[in-house]
C-alpha cells in the first residue's frame, strides 16, 4: 500500500479561492474584514511569519494592518496597542506575534485581546468555548487538521486518534477538536512509555514534537491517517517528526512536510479573520 498524500497546499488554495469570494460579497455591503498584527522586535522568524500572513491576506482582499514595535516597549505601551485595536471598528482580528520579548508577560498580552477579535484562538475564553463545544474562533494550526483529515473523505467519528505532544497551541486543542468529531483520543508526550506501542493502535495519527523522524514505518498502523505537524530544519531543509517515505509505504494517508499543515494554518487565520467581520456587522452566514 501507498499513501494517498493529503496536499494541505491544494485544499488551502480551495479555501482561500472561497474565502476571495466571500470577501468581495462583504466589500459589496461595505465591509472590508480587516486584520490586525502587532510585531515586536526584530526575530527574523516572526517578521518572515508576519510577511507571510500579510501576504496572503492581500491575495484574498482582507486589509493587513502591521503595527512594527520596538523591542523596547513596555507592557503597558503594548496593552495600550491592543486596547486601541479592540475599539476600532475597522479592526476584526487581533494577533500578536510570538514570541515575545521576556520583560512583557504573554499570558497579559494575550488576554488583553477581545475574544470577538480573537483569530488566533488563544484567549482563555476562546479555549474554554472550544472545550465545551460552544462557538469561538478555533486556533488555526487545529482546525486546519481537522479540516485535511475531513478532506481525506475518511470518517473521523469512532476512529482511535492519537495525538503526540500536549502544547496549547496545538496537542491539547486537536485533541479536543477530534473529541467533538466523536473520535476516541489517546494524548502522547515525552513521559510516555512504549510509545510505539500507544502509536500503533492509531486510526488517526497527529504528531507535533518537532523531532525528526521520530515516527518509523514500524510505529504505524496499516491504513491509517497520518497528520505530520512537525518542522525542524536539517541539513537546509524542512522536515517532520514523521519518517516520510517509509511511513507513506504503510499508511493510507499522509500529509508531507512542507506543504501539509503549514499552508492550512494561514488559511484558518483568513477563515477566523473574515468570520469575524460577518459576526461583528451581524452578517448572516
Amino acid at each position: 500500500m501507498t499513501a494517498t498524500i493529503i496536499k494541505g497546499k491544494e485544499v488551502a488554495a480551495e479555501l482561500r479561492a472561497a474565502l476571495t469570494e466571500e470577501v468581495a460579497q462583504l466589500k459589496e455591503q461595505g465591509i472590508v474584514p480587516g486584520l490586525s498584527v502587532i510585531l515586536v522586535g526584530d526575530n527574523p522568524a516572526s517578521h518572515s511569519y508576519v510577511k507571510a500572513k500579510a501576504k496572503a491576506c492581500e491575495q484574498i482582499g482582507v486589509v493587513s494592518e502591521v503595527l512594527k514595535r520596538d523591542v523596547s516597549i513596555t507592557q503597558e505601551e503594548l496593552l495600550a496597542d491592543i486596547q486601541q485595536l479592540n475599539e476600532s471598528p475597522n479592526v476584526h482580528g487581533i494577533l500578536v506575534q510570538l514570541p515575545l520579548p521576556k520583560h512583557i508577560d504573554e499570558k497579559a498580552v494575550l488576554n488583553a485581546i477581545s475574544p470577538s477579535k480573537d483569530v488566533d484562538g488563544f484567549h482563555p475564553v476562546s479555549v474554554g468555548n472550544m472545550v465545551i463545544g460552544d462557538e469561538c474562533y478555533l486556533p488555526c494550526t487545529p482546525h486546519g487538521i481537522i479540516e485535511l483529515i475531513k478532506r481525506s473523505g475518511e470518517e473521523i467519528s469512532g476512529k482511535h486518534a492519537v495525538v503526540i505532544g500536549r502544547s496549547n497551541i496545538v496537542g491539547k486543542p486537536v485533541s479536543m477538536l477530534l473529541l467533538q468529531e466523536n473520535a476516541t483520543v489517546t494524548i502522547a508526550h515525552s513521559r510516555t512509555k512504549d510509545l510505539s506501542a500507544v502509536t500503533k493502535q492509531a486510526d488517526i495519527l497527529v504528531s507535533a514534537v518537532g523531532q525528526p523522524r521520530l515516527i518509523k514505518a514500524e510505529d504505524v498502523k496499516e491504513g491509517a491517517i497520518v497528520i505530520d505537524v512537525g518542522n525542524t530544519m536539517e541539513e537546509g531543509k524542512l522536515v517532520g517528526d514523521i519518517d516520510f517515505e517509509a511511513v507513506k509505504e504503510k499508511a493510507g494517508y499522509i500529509t508531507p512536510v512542507p506543504g501539509g499543515v503549514g499552508p492550512m494554518t494561514i488559511t484558518m487565520l483568513l477563515k477566523n479573520t473574515v468570520d469575524a467581520a460577518k459576526t461583528i456587522h451581524h452578517v448572516k452566514a
